[in-house]
Formats: structure tokens, C-alpha cells, sequence
């Protein structure tokens, strides 16, 4: 099997290789790495991917990192199937809009995911157990010590959030000007696969703040529709389906 993905079922970075590795037919083998135990910061995969984060890709021993890189490697290597637009200034808009998705939603949507989700592990630390994790973390280091034991702040919260909603009024944007109902029109991109994690995560925390914009919201459906979707979100993968807490609260506000 030439391909290995060393991934995380609830990394949104994880989530967009496999999908198009089952979008594309391609047989893989799967190492899952356990984040919140620290498998991504244990010597053996360190000296794969120095950066200390998923997913990372062995494809008969050359390693690639980092999704959005990724992702374009295997389109490359396996172009049957495509998710790039084959003329130059198409191919330009949707590495311009993979560039914004890596700014603007990838970003903003950790602050939700560590307060709702990840805080009350990292409460049950020690003060020293804490610092040593945020420490470990060659990329995550500061954002760690950031958020602290106390979780991010009501502000940044609703800075992250007002940040994601510029990225659905983006997308709609995006849709309304190519016709749909994709970003780029009629065939679904390489950007359409960046940007689903960071939606899928809102949708499962319960913040989908997009259903007034109609266009986003037949996309949504129409991502989910696809078959590449279902295994690329096996079970385990969503984040209510590894927090018991986080399925209590949403049965208490339904």
C-alpha cells in the first residue's frame, strides 16, 4: 500500500486528506494518533513531521506535510480524478481562496474547539502538567499558554465566531458569482475540501451560522452528500462523539 496518513479522526486538518484520498479512490493505511496523550510529540513521529502536528503523508517513504499541501500533492500525483481546474486563472482563484480558508476559518475555529471541547482535559492538569503540555508544542506553543487552564475570553470567542461568519458571507459570495453550486461552479474544487472541516466542527459544536445564506447551506448538504464524506468522518471523528459533555449540552439547549 503505497500510501500511510498518520492523522487524528477529529483534526479538520486530518479530515481533508482522507477525504480525498476516498474522493480519489486511493487505498491508504491509517495511523491514528491520539493529540490530547501527545502521539504527534513522541520522537519516532517527530522525526517525520518536525512540526509536532497532523496529518502527515508517507507515500512509499517520501513524506509530505501539512494538508493544503497535501491535498495538492495528491492531485498531482494522482490527477485520474481531479479537484484542480485546468485552466491557469481558475487554478489561481481557488489556491487564492485555499489560502484565505488557512487564514481566516482555520485559525478562528480552534477557539471554539478548546473551550467547548478540550478545556475541561486540560483543567483536570496540574499548573505544571499545563505548562509542560503547552511547552511540548513546537506550533501550538503560544496559542496553548494563551488559552491557559481558564479557556479563551467571551471577546475572543465572539472575534473567532465573527470571523468564521466572514468566511460563510465569503463562500456565498464565491457561489453567487460562479453559479453554484460549488465555489467554483459546477465541479468541486480543492478549496470546497479545505474550507468543509472548519463547518462540519461549527455544525457538531452547535454554532451553524449560515443558515440564512441559503447558497452556503445547500453547499453544506451537498458536501455531505458526497461519497468520499462518510468515511472520511467514520465515527469517532466528530468531536460530540469523542466528548460526552459535549452531547449533554446539546441535549440540554435542544
Amino acid at each position: 500500500m503505497p500510501f500511510t496518513l498518520y492523522n487524528a479522526p477529529q483534526s479538520t486538518c486530518s479530515q481533508r486528506v482522507r477525504f480525498v484520498l476516498h474522493a480519489k479512490s486511493l487505498p491508504f493505511g491509517e495511523v491514528k494518533l491520539n493529540l490530547l496523550e501527545g502521539d504527534q510529540l513522541k520522537p519516532d513521529y517527530l522525526k517525520l513531521n518536525p512540526n509536532g502536528v497532523v496529518p502527515t503523508l508517507d507515500h512509499d517513504g517520501a513524506i509530505v506535510t501539512d494538508s493544503t499541501v497535501i491535498t495538492e500533492y495528491l492531485d498531482e500525483v494522482s490527477p485520474e480524478t481531479s479537484f484542480t481546474p485546468e485552466h491557469p486563472l481558475a487554478r489561481a482563484r481557488m489556491r487564492a481562496l485555499m489560502h484565505f480558508f488557512d487564514e481566516m476559518p482555520a485559525p478562528a475555529v480552534r477557539v471554539p474547539t478548546f473551550n467547548l471541547a478540550f478545556l475541561p482535559s486540560f483543567q483536570k492538569m496540574s499548573r505544571e502538567e499545563f505548562i509542560a503540555m503547552a511547552e511540548s508544542k513546537p506550533l501550538r506553543r503560544e496559542f496553548m499558554m494563551k488559552m491557559g487552564q481558564t479557556g479563551f475570553p467571551q471577546h475572543e470567542m465572539d472575534d473567532a465566531l465573527g470571523r468564521l461568519r466572514r468566511t460563510y458571507e465569503r463562500m456565498d459570495r464565491e457561489i453567487e458569482t460562479s453559479g453554484g453550486p460549488w465555489l467554483q461552479g459546477k465541479s468541486i474544487t480543492l478549496a470546497d475540501i479545505a474550507v468543509m472541516p472548519a463547518l462540519v466542527r461549527m455544525d457538531d459544536l452547535g454554532f451553524a451560522d449560515w443558515q440564512d445564506l441559503p447558497r452556503v447551506a445547500a453547499w453544506f448538504e451537498a458536501i455531505r452528500a458526497e461519497p468520499a464524506y462518510g468515511p472520511t468522518y467514520y465515527h469517532g471523528s466528530l468531536l460530540s462523539e469523542r466528548f460526552p459533555h459535549l452531547r449533554e449540552k446539546a441535549s440540554r439547549t435542544a
